[in-house]
């Protein structure tokens, strides 16, 4: 497990509140934690620096801008050799919006989003099952997303005051 040493309660609080709500200004999280905004901004600093935080995204709901369909798919490769060109392929179609490298039945697990089931017909015959490398898919269609937070990363003890 990586952690670095450089990384205190603080830094662990600043980090959970925003990871809550990242639109929430540091003035606001400062009087959470009883500190200036100006700690907060070089405590934020100091965690980009650090590659903790890597960049903020907003969550959209994809259904409210026509996009009524998640569906995931597991893919196998030819050959496991074949992962980086096979990732550099998917990065440019549009509607895959994660992929992870796994362990198991699949080489890779990417999350699709797409317009209807027809679009999803589309992008998976066209785009993704016309890829060098890719020997075949299974698709899973989601029905509905019941969980999706981020992880707790206070330790025993510490809670935001």
């Amino acid at each position: 497990m990586r952690k670095p040493n450089d990384i205190d309660k603080l830094d662990r609080q600043i980090l959970s509140i925003l990871m809550q709500d990242a639109k929430m200004p540091y003035t606001d999280i400062a009087k959470k934690l009883f500190v200036s905004g100006g700690t907060v901004h070089v405590r934020m600093r100091k965690l980009e620096q650090m590659g903790v935080v890597q960049e903020a995204n907003l969550k959209v709901d994809y259904s409210l801008l026509g996009y009524d369909i998640s569906a995931f798919i597991g893919i196998y490769l030819d050959k496991s050799s074949m992962y980086n060109e096979v990732i550099a392929s998917l990065k440019k179609i549009p509607e895959v919006v994660a992929a992870h490298y796994t362990t198991g039945n699949y080489a890779i697990f990417a999350r699709l989003v797409c317009k209807d089931t027809q679009h999803l017909r589309e992008v998976l015959s066209v785009k993704v099952q016309s890829i060098s490398g890719i020997q075949r898919t299974e698709t899973f269609i989601s029905l509905e997303e019941s969980i999706n937070r981020p992880i707790n990363i206070l330790e025993d003890g510490e809670e935001i005051d």
